[in-house]
């Protein structure tokens, strides 16, 4: 046995601790971990970022109401992706991609040099970051579901989505550390770190690409298998159908846009309570004197950075102990209703509670710690059953407009109840416990097409067969 051999044993037996692992699959799965641990580590980076140059700039409700700018310009970068999906193989079509959000992270910097005030730049910052932070992982699932298949999918991905999560944990608590170190420019440093760590994801991706296609040639050449139709596909750019066509198109498909609007309403929402709340808090402290030494900029940042650390921490564990057994428990779609439930008992708490910043820190805290690990692998593994179209266009366009669709709703919420209806926080949150009833029925006609889908599938295989 080589040294090789001999790692990926050792790795193989860690590994089965956390999840369902087979013989030479950890090579890839490992791989794929690593490229979305630095791709959610670059994220989770500028997160902070992101909060200064908007709550400091402008404040949260234009934070809120920026979310239907965002929704907009996605109708037109949903359409691009899908033409270039159509034109490029996928490792050359990720790359281009990428280097697309590499060149806007150097065009922001020089924005700074230039002078450009910080209130202008957060609002643009903050409509690119909301697109890229949902695209770049979209795209991201969409390659790891072509690589894998239903079965393996469901064991492994488990073991990849802990890559999100622990990047987001890393990326969280290394911004609360450098914050201060950087001086009071770190905001646009930070950029340029974000966009190093892009690059190095790029030859990860090319890097997966060339071993599985080494591999699918392999086995033809040394185990006599023809390399089937669907495995010469995946050397291939993608059929020419848009990815909202294909969303309305397919009752599963439309269902899972719409689970994704209502997430992500809530979501939002319970974003703008957050906001408001740390706003407020920062405001007090200021004035108060009890900031540590901290500009107001910074005492954002630590208290922003310091809440996405616990539900970074949160998804962690989660990810590491649950999220494979959820799957063996209840399967990919039962997985689906975990999510809404927490955040039903969460902001029922806000609704009948003090809506302090501890108890809104730790709310959302547990909400989102559950969105990036349960539902993140959910949402993941509920595409392995489509088609390689549906994986990069379809999955694009749900977790992108329908998302930010969702944020659009929300900042129309805010308005009309912050600036019409004058609402306090709690208001926001027993609106946000109505739409969570409405988003576990959507959950659960999802499930109920997912497994008219694997039926399909199941009598489609065993016809093949015989």
């Amino acid at each position: 046995m080589n040294n090789q051999e001999k790692r990926e044993g050792i790795a193989y037996k860690i590994l089965r601790i956390f999840t369902e692992v087979h013989p030479g699959e950890v090579p890839t799965a490992l791989l794929l971990t690593l490229n979305v641990f630095l791709l959610l580590m670059a994220y989770y980076l500028i997160k902070p970022v992101r909060e200064v140059l908007i709550l400091v700039g402008k404040d949260p409700q234009t934070k809120s109401y920026l979310a239907g700018a965002q929704a907009i310009l996605l109708i037109f970068v949903i359409k691009a992706f899908s033409y270039l999906a159509s034109k490029f193989p996928r490792h050359l079509l990720i790359t281009w991609v990428t280097l697309f959000f590499i060149s806007n992270l150097g065009i922001f910097y020089i924005f700074h040099l230039f002078g450009m005030p910080m209130g202008t730049i957060g609002i643009i910052f903050f409509i690119w970051t909301g697109i890229f932070n949902i695209f770049i992982v979209a795209q991201f699932w969409g390659f790891a579901n072509d690589i894998y298949t239903d079965e393996a999918g469901k064991r492994l991905f488990p073991l990849v989505a802990f890559g999100q999560t622990s990047g987001a944990l890393f990326g969280a608590k290394i911004a609360n550390l450098i914050i201060e170190p950087l001086g009071k420019d770190f905001a646009y440093k930070m950029m340029l770190i974000t966009a190093g760590l892009l690059g190095v994801c790029i030859l990860m991706t090319l890097i997966i690409h060339k071993r599985e296609i080494k591999l699918i040639h392999g086995k033809s050449e040394h185990v006599e298998k023809e390399i089937t139709q669907e495995e010469k596909m995946k050397e291939q750019p993608l059929k020419k159908v848009g990815g909202f066509r294909l969303i309305f198109k397919s009752q599963y498909l439309l269902f899972y846009a719409f689970v994704i609007l209502s997430l992500n309403f809530v979501n939002a929402t319970g974003e703008y309570i957050w906001s408001d709340a740390l706003t407020q808090t920062a405001k007090k402290a200021v004035q108060m004197g009890t900031t540590a030494g901290l500009n107001v900029e910074q005492f954002v940042g630590k208290l922003s950075a310091d809440y996405q650390f616990i539900a970074s921490l949160v998804a962690l564990i989660l990810q590491l102990f649950l999220v494979s057994r959820i799957f063996k428990w209840v399967g990919v779609s039962g997985a689906l209703l975990f999510l809404p439930i927490i955040a039903l008992g969460g902001y029922s708490s806000i609704t009948f509670g003090v809506a302090s910043l501890v108890l809104i820190k730790w709310v959302k805290g547990m909400e989102n710690g559950t969105d990036y690990s349960i539902m993140n692998t959910t949402k993941g593994a509920l595409f392995l059953i489509t088609s390689r179209e549906e994986k990069y266009k379809a999955k694009a366009a749900a977790d992108t407009f329908f998302y930010r669709g969702g944020d659009a709703l929300s900042a129309l919420t805010v308005f009309i109840g912050f600036k019409l209806l004058g609402f306090p926080l709690q208001s926001f949150a027993k609106l946000n416990v109505v739409v969570v009833l409405i988003w576990i029925f959507l959950c659960i006609l999802v499930i109920r097409e997912y497994k008219k889908l694997k039926a399909k599938m199941a009598i489609t295989g065993a016809a093949q067969t015989f």
